[in-house]
């Protein structure tokens, strides 16, 4: 793995310890932080990560 997947790994581990929090705070940001959350530790995981594609396709991200 690279330092890239470890550093994608770490921070779906901390998004997600503060789905707990967000619950108490508001629906929206405990929705928000399970979906950033699971989306970091999915990419962590593959090779694919969904903003990543989007952020291509609209020619921001090389």
């Amino acid at each position: 793995m690279t330092v890239n997947r470890y550093l994608r790994l770490i921070a779906g581990f901390f998004i997600l310890l503060t789905v707990a929090l967000g619950h108490y705070v508001s629906e929206y940001w405990f929705l928000f932080t399970a979906f950033v959350g699971l989306n970091l530790l999915q990419s962590a995981f593959s090779d694919w990560c969904p903003m990543m594609t989007i952020l291509r396709k609209l020619g921001i991200k090389d």
